[in-house]
């Protein structure tokens, strides 16, 4: 019944995903937190450190703030498949499953260098995708190289997602070196203008190296799991790899583009994981990244799955589950 009522498109279903985006987020404005000594925190990336300088480490100004991202983000999520249509149906499903996932960490909710690096590697996935067939040099991979780059000066690790412009020209194009080294000139060249406006005002270059290197390789504070937390995670982590399947299932029957534009968000996804698991400078903070290959996959699922109990009970769970972690952080 409630995930019948979230498979509109009108106006109703705006006002109620925005109802819902107010609630999972109510929690951080009633109790705004001091973010946590992590790596990005202690020795904040240029930007991020700008960032903190601009909202005067204010608890409520930086939640408003990421507040904004998500509203943002979900606006974008929407808006990407709607431009491409790769669902092959209009649906707000993407920035609701956004949403959802954004309130299972309440101690994230606040300002942290990882929502506004999502909105850059969400553009640069729009980026890669408008290389799609173009018959000349495609510098929209330049500009996503610029994008990812820009966005790991918020959150150094987002700079791993440079590889994703790699295997976009692999995915998108027949091989074009020009495309690859523009790429890579991209990925450069927010850095070297970062460097090079260290040195024209006399800041120490190599003190900038140092903190991008513990930004990238130090390792970063833990996470304590409560047992709510735990099976949300699990519950969540069973309905990604039931819509992943799902999608695999269906790849064949998309058109050429749908099916680059989800092996695209497919490798996203894997990225993610994959830098979680090796990287000690990675925490639970990276759920703002993976959430947007996952929004995708699971909005897939609910708009195409033909069972009508198991997807309602898919989500109604994860629905309870996140808010009873909200209602437990205000206790």
């Amino acid at each position: 019944m409630i995930l019948r009522i979230f498979k509109g498109t009108g106006p109703g279903v705006i006002s109620l995903i925005i109802v819902t985006l107010i609630v999972f987020w109510t929690s951080a404005f009633l109790n705004p937190q001091i973010p946590a000594a992590f790596n990005y925190e202690a020795i904040p990336m240029p930007l991020y450190g700008f960032l903190k300088q601009i909202t005067g480490n204010n608890p409520l100004v930086g939640v408003i703030f990421s507040f904004s991202m998500v509203s943002l983000m979900a606006f974008l999520l929407v808006n990407f498949n709607t431009t491409v249509f790769f669902i092959n149906e209009r649906t707000f499903f993407p920035a609701l499953v956004y949403i959802l996932f954004s309130g299972l960490f309440p101690q994230y909710q606040l300002l942290n260098p990882v929502l506004p690096a999502s909105v850059f590697l969400m553009l640069a996935i729009r980026r890669i995708m408008d290389g799609y067939l173009k018959p000349e040099t495609a510098y929209s991979f330049f500009d996503a190289g610029i994008l990812i780059s820009t966005g790991s000066l918020f959150y150094a690790n987002l700079i791993w997602f440079g590889l994703l412009v790699i295997i976009g020209i692999a995915m998108l194009r027949t091989g074009n070196l020009t495309e690859i080294a523009i790429s890579i000139l991209g990925l450069l060249t927010p850095y070297l203008l970062a460097f090079g406006l260290y040195y024209v005002i006399g800041k120490d270059m190599a003190a900038l190296l140092s903190l991008i290197g513990n930004n990238l390789l130090d390792k970063s504070a833990g996470y304590q799991f409560s047992k709510l937390t735990i099976v949300a995670l699990i519950s969540a982590g069973i309905f990604i790899l039931v819509s992943i399947a799902f999608l695999f299932m269906l790849m064949n029957t998309k058109k050429i583009k749908s099916r680059k534009t989800f092996s695209l968000l497919i490798w996203v996804f894997l990225i993610s994981i994959g830098i979680y698991i090796v990287l000690p400078s990675v925490s639970v903070e990276i759920v703002w990244l993976i959430s947007i290959p996952v929004s995708y996959f699971l909005a897939h699922y609910f708009v195409f799955v033909k069972m009508k109990l198991v997807p309602e009970i898919f989500f109604t769970v994860m629905l309870v589950l996140i808010l009873l972690i909200q209602i437990w952080y205000l206790k």
